[in-house]
């Protein structure tokens, strides 16, 4: 099963991809949010379709949103994949790092990206998406996250690095929160429909040209540990978005360019999809 957003911008209605079939969510839920995924929504929807209960609808050419709503909060792990850490000319860290994404940075999988005004350093991150189902504070071990996690998705951290690195008084949060500079999708699968997130590999190209390619095996902080070690300091909200890294073959590595208007950036990881998306000039 498949949770995904159909319609124009600001006006996506909630699905369910089943195989070659869609099934309208809407009487249901009216979007898949926090409150959808906090009421056992998921579960609710599988039970729904094998009722018969939700009708069949036609997607034909409607354009795929975000798979989730706006989140409370993207909170994203840095330096996660020990080579990326190198090609950034830093160590793998010895605890998780976190930062913020503003989530109005969400877009669909085939949005735009647009490159910011000034920008010299827009740069692509492939990375593994974990989207909160239920409040968690104080897990007691990496173990109990699983029962916190609704789903996985496919996310691209779009970065401007000279915003990041050299403009950021020393947060990352500018380099980060730019308009469009969180592709997400297409859609969310389920916790309970993927037994290792660890095994799922990701990888990206710009204009055709291969660039990351991992395993989240590879990861230095697992997803369980992760969630875990996150609510120790912060409360995580139903619907809450966490990127956890990304693998080395990115633009600050040194050996590709940045990205510009007219390139074309393709992510895609097993199970979650593909994405394309353009690179545009700003507004």
């Amino acid at each position: 099963m498949k949770l995904v957003r159909l319609g124009e911008q600001g006006a996506e209605r909630p699905a369910v991809l089943i195989d070659e079939e869609a099934f309208d969510l809407t009487p249901l839920t009216d979007d898949v949010d926090g409150t959808f995924l906090a009421s056992e929504g998921i579960s609710r929807a599988q039970d729904a379709i094998e009722g018969g209960h939700l009708p069949r609808i036609d997607p034909g050419q409607t354009r795929i949103g975000a798979p989730i709503a706006r989140p409370s909060a993207i909170m994203c792990i840095g330096m996660n994949y020990a080579a990326h850490a190198a090609e950034s000319g830093s160590v793998p860290p010895e605890v998780p790092v976190l930062f913020y994404k503003a989530p109005n940075t969400i877009v669909g999988p085939y949005d735009p990206i647009v490159i910011p005004r000034g920008s010299t350093k827009t740069d692509w991150e492939v990375e593994l998406g974990v989207v909160i189902g239920a409040r968690a504070s104080y897990l007691e071990s990496p173990e109990d996250a699983r029962r916190v996690i609704a789903g996985y998705v496919l996310s691209n951290d779009v970065s401007e690095r000279a915003f990041q690195l050299e403009q950021s008084g020393g947060q990352w949060s500018k380099g980060k929160s730019c308009a469009s500079f969180n592709p997400l999708g297409p859609w969310l699968v389920p916790a309970d429909e993927i037994d290792d997130p660890q095994s799922l590999w990701m990888r990206s190209s710009v204009n055709g040209e291969p660039r990351q390619g991992s395993s989240a095996a590879d990861m230095v902080f697992s997803v369980s540990f992760i969630v875990w070690h996150l609510s120790q300091y912060l409360v995580l909200e139903p619907g809450d978005l966490i990127n956890t890294g990304t693998p080395e073959g990115v633009a600050l590595s040194g050996r590709f360019p940045y990205l510009s208007a007219g390139d074309v950036v393709e992510v895609s990881a097993e199970r979650l999809g593909a994405q394309r998306s353009l690179c545009i000039s700003p507004v």
